[in-house]
Protein backbone atom coordinates (compact mmCIF):
# COMPACT_ATOMS: atom_id res chain seq x y z
CA UNK A 1 0.00 0.00 0.00
CA UNK A 2 1.63 3.28 -1.32
CA UNK A 3 1.71 6.70 0.45
CA UNK A 4 0.46 8.26 -3.14
CA UNK A 5 -2.89 6.55 -2.93
CA UNK A 6 -3.91 8.59 0.28
CA UNK A 7 -3.21 12.03 -1.30
CA UNK A 8 -5.49 14.57 -2.51
CA UNK A 9 -5.58 18.42 -3.54
CA UNK A 10 -7.04 20.68 -1.15
CA UNK A 11 -7.98 24.28 -1.89
CA UNK A 12 -6.78 26.33 0.63
CA UNK A 13 -9.54 28.00 1.56
CA UNK A 14 -11.52 24.96 2.17
CA UNK A 15 -9.04 24.48 5.68
CA UNK A 16 -11.83 25.69 8.23
CA UNK A 17 -9.89 28.36 10.44
CA UNK A 18 -12.55 29.20 12.64
CA UNK A 19 -15.69 27.06 14.39
CA UNK A 20 -19.36 27.66 12.38
CA UNK A 21 -21.56 29.37 14.66
CA UNK A 22 -23.63 26.54 16.40
CA UNK A 23 -21.88 23.40 16.32
CA UNK A 24 -25.15 21.27 15.41
CA UNK A 25 -25.19 23.61 12.51
CA UNK A 26 -22.07 22.38 10.45
CA UNK A 27 -22.83 20.36 7.09
CA UNK A 28 -22.61 16.57 7.60
CA UNK A 29 -22.32 14.31 4.58
CA UNK A 30 -24.11 11.23 4.60
CA UNK A 31 -21.91 8.74 2.72
CA UNK A 32 -23.77 5.18 1.48
CA UNK A 33 -21.48 3.61 -0.55
CA UNK A 34 -21.27 5.95 -3.39
CA UNK A 35 -23.96 8.01 -2.89
CA UNK A 36 -24.15 11.23 -1.06
CA UNK A 37 -26.74 13.12 0.70
CA UNK A 38 -26.08 16.46 2.46
CA UNK A 39 -27.85 17.65 5.46
CA UNK A 40 -27.04 19.86 8.75
CA UNK A 41 -25.64 17.46 11.89
CA UNK A 42 -28.61 17.86 13.55
CA UNK A 43 -29.80 15.68 11.35
CA UNK A 44 -27.87 12.82 12.35
CA UNK A 45 -30.34 11.36 14.58
CA UNK A 46 -32.32 10.61 11.56
CA UNK A 47 -29.45 8.13 10.61
CA UNK A 48 -29.55 6.54 13.81
CA UNK A 49 -31.94 3.96 15.08
CA UNK A 50 -33.41 3.10 18.41
CA UNK A 51 -31.44 0.28 20.21
CA UNK A 52 -28.54 1.58 18.45
CA UNK A 53 -25.32 2.75 20.70
CA UNK A 54 -23.24 5.75 20.10
CA UNK A 55 -20.06 5.87 22.01
CA UNK A 56 -18.32 9.17 22.64
CA UNK A 57 -14.66 10.21 23.40
CA UNK A 58 -14.77 12.65 26.74
CA UNK A 59 -11.07 13.25 27.10
CA UNK A 60 -10.55 16.66 27.57
CA UNK A 61 -8.00 18.78 25.74
CA UNK A 62 -5.27 21.08 28.13
CA UNK A 63 -4.14 24.34 27.30
CA UNK A 64 -0.47 22.23 26.09
CA UNK A 65 1.02 24.97 24.51
CA UNK A 66 3.67 26.76 26.51
CA UNK A 67 6.05 30.17 25.33
CA UNK A 68 9.01 30.38 27.18
CA UNK A 69 12.81 31.83 27.33
CA UNK A 70 16.22 30.26 27.56
CA UNK A 71 18.96 32.02 29.90
CA UNK A 72 20.17 34.00 26.58
CA UNK A 73 16.80 35.64 26.22
CA UNK A 74 15.40 33.51 23.19
CA UNK A 75 12.10 32.90 22.90
CA UNK A 76 11.20 28.88 22.65
CA UNK A 77 7.95 27.15 22.58
CA UNK A 78 6.78 24.26 23.18
CA UNK A 79 3.79 21.60 22.83
CA UNK A 80 3.31 19.39 25.88
CA UNK A 81 2.54 15.82 24.89
CA UNK A 82 2.08 13.68 28.06
CA UNK A 83 2.19 15.06 31.67
CA UNK A 84 4.10 12.24 33.79
CA UNK A 85 3.81 13.73 37.20
CA UNK A 86 3.68 17.45 39.34
CA UNK A 87 7.36 17.72 38.46
CA UNK A 88 7.92 15.88 34.54
CA UNK A 89 6.51 15.65 31.46
CA UNK A 90 7.37 14.95 27.64
CA UNK A 91 6.90 17.64 24.73
CA UNK A 92 7.81 18.94 21.21
CA UNK A 93 10.35 21.68 21.43
CA UNK A 94 10.29 24.53 18.29
CA UNK A 95 13.43 25.89 18.15
CA UNK A 96 15.54 26.98 15.47
CA UNK A 97 18.93 25.81 16.81
CA UNK A 98 19.43 22.16 18.38
CA UNK A 99 18.16 21.14 21.56
CA UNK A 100 20.85 20.29 23.91
CA UNK A 101 20.21 17.86 27.15
CA UNK A 102 20.37 20.52 30.26
CA UNK A 103 18.89 23.49 28.40
CA UNK A 104 17.04 25.39 31.07
CA UNK A 105 13.82 26.86 30.60
CA UNK A 106 12.34 29.65 31.67
CA UNK A 107 8.42 29.76 31.52
CA UNK A 108 5.74 32.25 33.36
CA UNK A 109 5.75 33.08 36.55
CA UNK A 110 8.95 31.85 37.06
CA UNK A 111 8.49 27.69 36.85
CA UNK A 112 12.00 26.95 35.38
CA UNK A 113 12.40 23.47 33.38
CA UNK A 114 15.52 21.49 32.30
CA UNK A 115 15.52 19.13 29.54
CA UNK A 116 16.56 15.78 31.01
CA UNK A 117 16.02 12.99 27.66
CA UNK A 118 15.74 12.64 24.26
CA UNK A 119 12.72 10.75 23.66
CA UNK A 120 12.00 9.17 19.63
CA UNK A 121 11.53 12.94 18.56
CA UNK A 122 10.14 14.22 22.02
CA UNK A 123 12.04 15.68 25.38
CA UNK A 124 11.72 14.91 28.73
CA UNK A 125 11.40 18.14 30.89
CA UNK A 126 11.46 18.52 34.62
CA UNK A 127 10.83 21.56 36.90
CA UNK A 128 12.04 23.00 39.61
CA UNK A 129 9.08 22.63 41.79
CA UNK A 130 6.27 20.08 42.67
CA UNK A 131 3.68 21.71 40.91
CA UNK A 132 -0.25 20.68 39.92
CA UNK A 133 0.64 21.14 36.30
CA UNK A 134 -2.47 20.75 34.92
CA UNK A 135 -3.29 24.02 37.07
CA UNK A 136 -0.42 25.10 35.79
CA UNK A 137 -1.45 25.13 32.36
CA UNK A 138 -4.98 26.19 32.36
CA UNK A 139 -3.28 29.55 33.91
CA UNK A 140 -0.56 29.79 31.77
CA UNK A 141 -0.93 27.50 28.61
CA UNK A 142 -2.70 27.89 25.06
CA UNK A 143 -4.67 26.15 23.71
CA UNK A 144 -3.03 23.86 20.76
CA UNK A 145 -4.71 24.68 18.05
CA UNK A 146 -3.55 22.36 14.66
CA UNK A 147 -0.99 23.85 12.75
CA UNK A 148 -3.02 24.15 9.69
CA UNK A 149 -4.90 27.09 11.63
CA UNK A 150 -2.77 28.69 11.46
CA UNK A 151 -3.35 31.93 14.24
CA UNK A 152 -2.82 32.56 17.97
CA UNK A 153 -5.61 30.47 20.18
CA UNK A 154 -8.43 33.11 21.52
CA UNK A 155 -10.85 33.02 24.03
CA UNK A 156 -13.80 31.41 21.59
CA UNK A 157 -11.18 28.25 21.01
CA UNK A 158 -11.05 27.81 24.48
CA UNK A 159 -14.91 26.41 24.16
CA UNK A 160 -15.40 25.35 20.88
CA UNK A 161 -11.84 23.10 20.63
CA UNK A 162 -13.98 21.06 23.14
CA UNK A 163 -16.68 18.86 23.57
CA UNK A 164 -19.64 19.60 25.30
CA UNK A 165 -18.93 16.31 27.32
CA UNK A 166 -15.04 16.80 27.74
CA UNK A 167 -14.66 15.52 31.56
CA UNK A 168 -10.47 13.79 31.55
CA UNK A 169 -7.87 15.97 30.95
CA UNK A 170 -5.33 15.01 29.22
CA UNK A 171 -5.34 15.57 25.23
CA UNK A 172 -3.56 17.96 23.16
CA UNK A 173 -5.84 17.76 20.08
CA UNK A 174 -9.78 17.29 20.64
CA UNK A 175 -11.81 14.38 19.20
CA UNK A 176 -13.18 16.84 16.58
CA UNK A 177 -16.05 14.36 15.13
CA UNK A 178 -17.42 15.38 18.39
CA UNK A 179 -17.23 19.30 18.44
CA UNK A 180 -20.42 19.37 16.03
CA UNK A 181 -22.52 17.70 19.55
CA UNK A 182 -24.35 20.27 21.58
CA UNK A 183 -26.60 19.38 24.90
CA UNK A 184 -29.79 19.62 22.74
CA UNK A 185 -28.62 16.73 20.25
CA UNK A 186 -27.51 14.61 22.95
CA UNK A 187 -30.76 14.92 24.53
CA UNK A 188 -32.86 14.53 21.31
CA UNK A 189 -30.72 11.20 20.92
CA UNK A 190 -31.56 9.73 24.01
CA UNK A 191 -34.97 10.21 23.56
CA UNK A 192 -35.13 8.29 20.70
CA UNK A 193 -33.62 4.99 22.52
CA UNK A 194 -30.59 5.45 21.47
CA UNK A 195 -27.95 4.48 23.93
CA UNK A 196 -24.87 6.62 24.64
CA UNK A 197 -21.36 5.65 26.09
CA UNK A 198 -18.42 6.86 26.91
CA UNK A 199 -15.08 5.87 26.78
CA UNK A 200 -11.57 8.26 27.35
CA UNK A 201 -8.61 8.44 24.83
CA UNK A 202 -5.68 11.21 25.66
CA UNK A 203 -5.22 11.55 22.31
CA UNK A 204 -1.53 12.57 21.04
CA UNK A 205 -0.22 15.13 19.00
CA UNK A 206 0.79 12.49 16.48
CA UNK A 207 -2.40 12.29 15.04
CA UNK A 208 -1.01 15.27 12.96
CA UNK A 209 1.72 14.04 12.17
CA UNK A 210 2.28 13.10 8.37
CA UNK A 211 2.86 9.44 7.19
CA UNK A 212 6.23 9.88 5.33
CA UNK A 213 7.10 6.30 4.24
CA UNK A 214 6.26 5.75 0.62
CA UNK A 215 4.94 2.50 2.25
CA UNK A 216 2.62 3.21 4.49
CA UNK A 217 2.97 -0.21 7.04
CA UNK A 218 6.83 1.51 7.60
CA UNK A 219 4.96 4.37 9.92
CA UNK A 220 5.63 4.18 13.65
CA UNK A 221 2.32 5.20 14.90
CA UNK A 222 2.37 7.18 18.24
CA UNK A 223 0.69 5.65 21.30
CA UNK A 224 -2.15 6.90 23.39
CA UNK A 225 -3.73 6.32 26.54
CA UNK A 226 -7.21 5.06 26.58
CA UNK A 227 -9.64 3.86 29.63
CA UNK A 228 -12.78 2.02 28.69
CA UNK A 229 -14.82 1.99 31.66
CA UNK A 230 -17.17 -1.57 32.63
CA UNK A 231 -20.45 0.51 32.04
CA UNK A 232 -19.46 0.93 28.42
CA UNK A 233 -18.67 -2.82 27.87
CA UNK A 234 -21.88 -3.65 29.35
CA UNK A 235 -23.91 -1.23 26.49
CA UNK A 236 -21.70 -2.58 24.05
CA UNK A 237 -22.74 -6.33 24.48
CA UNK A 238 -26.35 -5.17 25.75
CA UNK A 239 -26.28 -3.59 21.64
CA UNK A 240 -24.59 -6.16 20.23
CA UNK A 241 -26.92 -8.89 21.83
CA UNK A 242 -30.15 -6.89 20.57
CA UNK A 243 -28.63 -6.55 16.98
CA UNK A 244 -27.93 -3.08 17.39
CA UNK A 245 -25.73 -0.77 15.77
CA UNK A 246 -22.53 0.71 17.18
CA UNK A 247 -21.66 3.96 15.91
CA UNK A 248 -18.20 5.39 16.79
CA UNK A 249 -18.07 9.37 17.62
CA UNK A 250 -14.88 9.86 15.29
CA UNK A 251 -11.80 7.76 15.04
CA UNK A 252 -10.50 8.14 18.40
CA UNK A 253 -13.43 6.29 19.74
CA UNK A 254 -12.79 3.79 16.93
CA UNK A 255 -9.24 2.73 17.53
CA UNK A 256 -9.92 2.27 21.35
CA UNK A 257 -13.09 -0.05 20.05
CA UNK A 258 -11.03 -1.55 18.06
CA UNK A 259 -8.22 -2.15 20.09
CA UNK A 260 -10.24 -3.99 23.03
CA UNK A 261 -12.65 -5.76 20.50
CA UNK A 262 -8.84 -7.70 19.53
CA UNK A 263 -8.67 -9.02 23.29
CA UNK A 264 -9.99 -12.09 23.61
CA UNK A 265 -12.88 -10.88 26.07
CA UNK A 266 -14.66 -7.40 26.48
CA UNK A 267 -13.57 -5.90 29.49
CA UNK A 268 -13.33 -2.68 31.10
CA UNK A 269 -9.27 -1.83 30.55
CA UNK A 270 -6.76 0.80 31.36
CA UNK A 271 -4.13 0.97 28.74
CA UNK A 272 -1.97 2.46 25.90
CA UNK A 273 -2.76 1.69 22.20
CA UNK A 274 -0.53 2.15 19.17
CA UNK A 275 -3.04 0.63 16.85
CA UNK A 276 -2.54 1.67 13.01
CA UNK A 277 -5.50 0.93 11.32
CA UNK A 278 -5.07 0.60 7.42
CA UNK A 279 -6.98 -1.04 4.43
CA UNK A 280 -7.35 -4.69 5.10
CA UNK A 281 -7.81 -4.44 9.01
CA UNK A 282 -10.58 -6.58 9.66
CA UNK A 283 -13.18 -4.77 12.12
CA UNK A 284 -14.78 -6.69 14.80
CA UNK A 285 -16.93 -3.82 16.73
CA UNK A 286 -18.00 -0.47 14.99
CA UNK A 287 -20.72 -0.45 12.34
CA UNK A 288 -20.84 3.48 11.69
CA UNK A 289 -18.01 6.23 12.04
CA UNK A 290 -19.06 9.70 12.80
CA UNK A 291 -15.95 11.33 11.59
CA UNK A 292 -14.96 14.73 10.36
CA UNK A 293 -12.61 15.37 6.92
CA UNK A 294 -8.73 14.29 7.50
CA UNK A 295 -5.35 15.77 6.35
CA UNK A 296 -4.23 14.18 2.98
CA UNK A 297 -1.43 11.29 3.73
CA UNK A 298 -2.53 11.19 7.28
CA UNK A 299 -3.06 7.80 9.19
CA UNK A 300 -7.20 9.08 9.86
CA UNK A 301 -7.48 8.85 6.02
CA UNK A 302 -5.68 5.84 5.85
CA UNK A 303 -7.93 4.28 8.61
CA UNK A 304 -11.33 5.90 7.36
CA UNK A 305 -10.20 4.02 3.92
CA UNK A 306 -9.89 0.58 5.64
CA UNK A 307 -13.55 1.35 7.21
CA UNK A 308 -15.37 2.92 4.07
CA UNK A 309 -12.82 1.76 0.98
CA UNK A 310 -10.46 3.40 -0.38
CA UNK A 311 -12.27 4.49 -3.83
CA UNK A 312 -15.30 5.19 -1.58
CA UNK A 313 -13.23 7.38 0.30
CA UNK A 314 -11.51 9.13 -3.25
CA UNK A 315 -15.08 9.76 -4.47
CA UNK A 316 -16.54 11.03 -1.33
CA UNK A 317 -13.87 13.78 -0.98
CA UNK A 318 -13.45 14.61 -4.36
CA UNK A 319 -17.70 15.14 -4.14
CA UNK A 320 -17.14 17.24 -0.59
CA UNK A 321 -14.79 19.61 -2.53
CA UNK A 322 -16.88 20.14 -5.50
CA UNK A 323 -19.70 20.91 -2.80
CA UNK A 324 -17.30 23.35 -0.36
CA UNK A 325 -17.40 21.53 2.31
CA UNK A 326 -14.97 22.63 5.41
CA UNK A 327 -12.05 20.55 5.75
CA UNK A 328 -10.55 19.60 9.34
CA UNK A 329 -10.64 19.86 12.66
CA UNK A 330 -13.42 23.14 12.52
CA UNK A 331 -14.58 21.64 9.67
CA UNK A 332 -17.89 19.43 8.83
CA UNK A 333 -18.38 15.86 9.59
CA UNK A 334 -19.79 12.60 7.31
CA UNK A 335 -21.04 9.72 8.26
CA UNK A 336 -19.75 6.43 7.00
CA UNK A 337 -20.64 2.85 6.55
CA UNK A 338 -18.88 -0.12 7.82
CA UNK A 339 -17.63 -1.64 4.51
CA UNK A 340 -19.03 -5.06 3.88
Amino acid sequence: MNLSDFDYILPKELIAKEPTQNREKSRLLIVNDHKYHNFLFENIINFLDKDDLLVLNNTKVIKARLFGNKITGGKIEILIERILSNHSFTAHIKSNKTIPIGLKIIFPNNLIAFVTEKLDGLFKLQTNDDIDLYKYLEQYGHIPLPPYINRSDNNIDIMRYQTIFAHHLGSVAAPTASLHFTPELIEKIKLKGIKIAYLTLHVGSGTFKPVTSANILNHKMHSEIYNVPQKTIDLIKETKKNNGKIIAGGTTTLRTLETIAKKSSLKEEFGETDIFITPGFKFLLVDKLITNFHLPKSTLLMLVSAFAGIDVIKDAYKYAIKEQYRFFSYGDSMLLSRKE
